[in-house]
Formats: C-alpha cells, structure tokens, sequence
C-alpha cells in the first residue's frame, strides 16, 4: 500500500481521536475526503450540519446509533448507526451518547450515485442504512475496516473497495458531472440556462438529470453551494454585505434569509457559536476547508 499523508489528532487524555486524509488520486474529483474518528465522550454530542456539496457515506464498526432531526421535518427522529445520505438543502441535527468508532467518506453526489447505484433523489429525500443495500459488499468492507489496526491500511482499503465499486457501477453522464464541475467552480452563480448550453442539453433534461444523479435540481444545488460558499467567507470575518455581493445573494438581506431558511439559525448565531472553539475538542467540521458544523450545547 501506498504510504499517504495523513492528519492525525487526538486526546492526550484518551477521548477522541480523528485521522484524515485524502482519497488515492485515481477516485479524485469524485471521493473528496476520508475521516476515521473515535469518540469516548462523557457526555452526549449534538451538532447542528448544515447543507454541504457532498454525500456522506458513514461506516460505524460499533452498534453507538445516531439520532437525526431534519430542519424540514422537526417531528421526525430517525436513528442511524451507519448512514449513507444525498445532498439536502435543509440542516440536520445529530446527537448521540458521546461514544462513536468508524469512518466517514464525502463524496461528489454522481459519485455516490455510481458508487451505490442509488437514485440520488431518494438519499437527499432519506438516510439510509447502506449496510441494507443489495450484495452486502457495504457489511463486508465495514468488518474488514473494524478489523484493520490502524488508519492508513484502512484508507487502503477504503480506496481499493471504492475504486472497484466505481468500476463496475452506472456510469454517471458526462455532462452531469461537467455541469456539477461547473457549478461547484462559480460558488452555485453560473445561470442555470447557461449551464445547460455549456454541457449540451436543455434546462428540463438536465433537470431531471441533476435529481437522478446528483439529488436536487441545478438551482436547489446551486443554492447550497453559494451558502456553503457564503458560510466559509463570513468565518474568516468578512463583513455579511461584502459577502453577499461576492457569493451571489441580491443583497445582504437575501443572504440572511438563505441562511436561516437553510441552517435554521442566522448567520450571527452560527458563526458566532463556533468561535472560539473548544480547546482540545474533536474536530467539528466534515469537509475540509469548510464551515460546515456547530456543536450545540445539550
């Protein structure tokens, strides 16, 4: 196996520790990172995730569930202990004891739908528990990752299975995932007819396209990914209306009602309760680079 750089932290006093590293570059653009994490906490966890351009693929190796409350379906607790979900454009809050062992993926949705040969429409609608998807090819890696003793050769392992899932599995159309490069690269601003042009089609094919294989229509996409965009600018300070004007809001106004439609917070509350963060604390964010998380108190 390849030897990788790899992030490692972790507790001196024992309570967490969480590797990351990026996928084999053959599987790059479409898996975008690794996490494996382990949580031994004294008390339960809740965070608030916001909507972020990714699936989310998480393989538990020990039976601690996970409680999900959608931002669009309060009234509605789901538990997980693996989870594989789509691209939303609504929060999620996760609680769960304090206690967690497995590993995370972050995928481009037209690779999780290559991946997974699932309609992408259905994740962004539901979790689901891929240990229940068809062949138990999901089951088996999650034993054999359990069973690895240390994060590298489990990365190695995470990038064989997944390249040869992807081998194998639908291929996603080109123009999907031109369209999805393109949009991800204007920060969710290119116009959607224009998109349309630059990949071949019309608006209505690449719509019904995008919720196959990527889980919502261009414009539900492209209003995450400006927030998502939105996000990561006002944490590193930058005033709301610069923001606004630099990430394709009307105006600073419109930016505040994304924000709070999306996150059910403002912007304020949000940014303002991740800082400062907690010395000594697990990592809160789940794609690199990004502002994705706050951990909410109990």
């Amino acid at each position: 196996m390849t030897t990788r750089d790899m992030d490692l932290r972790a507790c001196p006093m024992g309570t967490w520790e969480a590797a990351d590293a990026l996928p084999h570059p053959r599987l790059r653009p479409g898996v975008l990172a690794y996490r494996g994490f382990r949580l031994a906490l004294d008390h339960p966890r809740l965070r608030l995730e916001a909507p972020i351009s990714a699936a989310t693929l998480l393989l538990a190796f020990e039976e601690h569930p996970i409680t999900l409350i959608r931002s669009d379906r309060p009234e509605r607790r789901l538990r997980r202990t693996s989870l594989l979900s789509g691209l939303r454009t609504c929060a999620t809050r996760a609680e769960h004891a304090g206690r967690l062992y497995g590993m995370e993926v972050s995928l481009a949705p037209w690779m999780a739908f290559a991946l997974f040969d699932a309609d992408q429409h259905d994740l962004a609608a539901e979790s689901v528990d891929p240990l229940q998807l068809p062949g138990g090819r999901i089951a088996a890696l999650t034993d054999a990752l359990a069973e690895t003793p240390c994060w590298q050769r489990r990365f190695g392992l995470l990038d064989a299975a997944l390249a040869s899932w992807a081998a194998t599995g639908p291929r996603p159309a080109p123009q999907v995932v031109r369209a999805w490069a393109l949009l991800n690269r204007s920060g969710g601003t290119l116009p959607i007819p224009r998109l349309a042009d630059d990949v071949g089609w019309g608006v209505r094919q690449l719509e019904h396209r995008f919720q196959q294989q990527i889980g919502q229509c261009p414009k539900a996409a492209a209003r995450v990914l400006r927030m998502q965009r939105a996000r990561r600018q006002l944490a590193l300070g930058r005033p709301s209306g610069a923001v606004a004007a630099a990430c394709g809001f009307y105006d600073q106004a419109h930016l505040c009602r994304e924000f709070k439609a999306m996150t059910g917070l403002t912007a304020t509350a949000f940014i303002g309760g991740r800082s400062p963060v907690r010395p000594g604390g697990p990592p809160v964010d789940r794609l690199p680079g990004e502002t994705t998380s706050l951990v909410l108190a109990g």
